[in-house]
């Protein structure tokens, strides 16, 4: 067994402090991996204040890893010691269902096995997920990311920028199209960067001002201030697209009356409450209100890959793991552009 260092939860109800634990031994098929830099997701904070329920303590969260081989299984044959190597928010799954077999392991109709607060295949031993030092994965579960871009930057992606780019590919965003995107975050300043790269004309769709000129910067088109209700109004039938990263109470109505016939709006932000939809405002124009999640192995490559020769990565602060909890505290306050990012070194 490789003894582990980490931070983790306790119960719900405590901070995050240094944690030891151990890990397996690599098998013929694993990578193991010194953990440089891990992405800080808002559903770490869900999850670790057990706000979704079914939480397993104590909880090492962190999916969004970057690191560097140090040793591999007998049969591996995509990496060696030294590679560059990344993991995201999934480490298995049943490898045979229909989904599996299309390349669609994160809706795996046995187990997702979750890079945290999840069991692995034997059911009984839990997942613990990036804030440590070492990691263990099966090769069909890692990535290969670029040794040209920001490590720090290139964290994020293993799950905002998934969970962006998966949707913006499956329904074709690209030249021609208007996109609006709803809420100025971790997903939504990804979801700016893929849609203006993919051609679309991009409009921010936020309730703070002070964001327009962040919004602008990272490839928007226009700016509309949400609070403003006749802007709003009269953007009405106007969007193809509405991309909804808002996980804050909200009216869904209010946007779906600004798409065009055959909109589709696509939510990936998980408000705490369900919301009423009126019928009515998908009826009349046969519009499309939909959900995704994040991306299978293969298509998490293709959008590495993508960043890598596009030059995209994540809007970061680099943080020492000490900082977490303040991290925590910030980001439900919505106080960080756009991404935390531990710098693993710092884990003493």
């Amino acid at each position: 067994m490789i003894k582990v260092k980490g931070y983790a939860a306790i119960s719900a109800n405590d901070a995050l402090a240094p944690f030891s634990f151990e890990r397996r031994d690599p098998g013929p098929h694993d990578v193991q991996f010194d953990i440089l830099f891990c992405g800080v997701c808002h559903s770490d904070v869900h999850q670790v204040r057990d706000e979704w329920g079914g939480s397993i303590f104590p909880m090492v969260p962190g999916h969004e890893i970057v690191g560097r081989v140090t040793a591999t299984g007998k049969d591996v044959k995509r990496f060696s010691t030294g590679d560059l190597a990344a993991i995201g928010c999934m480490i298995d799954s049943c490898g045979t269902c229909d989904n599996c077999s299309k390349g669609l392991e994160q809706y795996c109709l046995d187990r997702v096995i979750w890079t945290y607060n999840a069991y692995e295949k034997d059911g009984k031993t839990p997942t613990y997920g990036g804030y440590s030092n070492r990691i263990v994965a099966d090769e069909d579960f890692v990535l290969n990311i670029s040794g040209k871009q920001d490590l720090k930057g290139i964290a994020p992606l293993l799950c905002a920028g998934i969970t962006t780019y998966s949707p913006l590919r499956h329904w074709k965003v690209g030249k021609g199209h208007r996109i609006g995107i709803l809420g100025l975050g971790g997903l939504g300043h990804m979801a700016v960067k893929f849609a203006s790269s993919f051609g679309a004309e991009v409009t921010m769709l936020s309730s703070s001002p002070s964001k327009e000129a962040d919004a602008k910067r990272l490839g928007a088109h226009n700016f509309v201030l949400t609070t403003d209700e006749e802007r709003v109004k009269s953007m009405s039938n106007y969007f193809d697209f509405i991309f909804d990263a808002v996980s804050a109470q909200h009216d869904y109505n209010k946007y779906l009356k600004l798409l065009r016939t055959n909109g589709v709006h696509i939510c990936v932000g998980v408000p705490p409450v369900p919301e009423p939809v009126y019928a009515t405002n998908l009826i009349g124009g046969r519009r499309s209100l939909v959900g995704s999640l994040i991306g299978g192995i293969a298509e998490t490559q293709e959008m590495l890959d993508y960043c890598a020769s596009h030059n995209i990565v994540s809007d970061v602060e680099v943080i020492d793991i000490r900082y977490i909890n303040q991290a925590y505290d910030r980001m439900i306050k919505g106080d960080v552009r756009y991404r935390f990012v531990i710098d693993m070194s710092t884990l003493q």
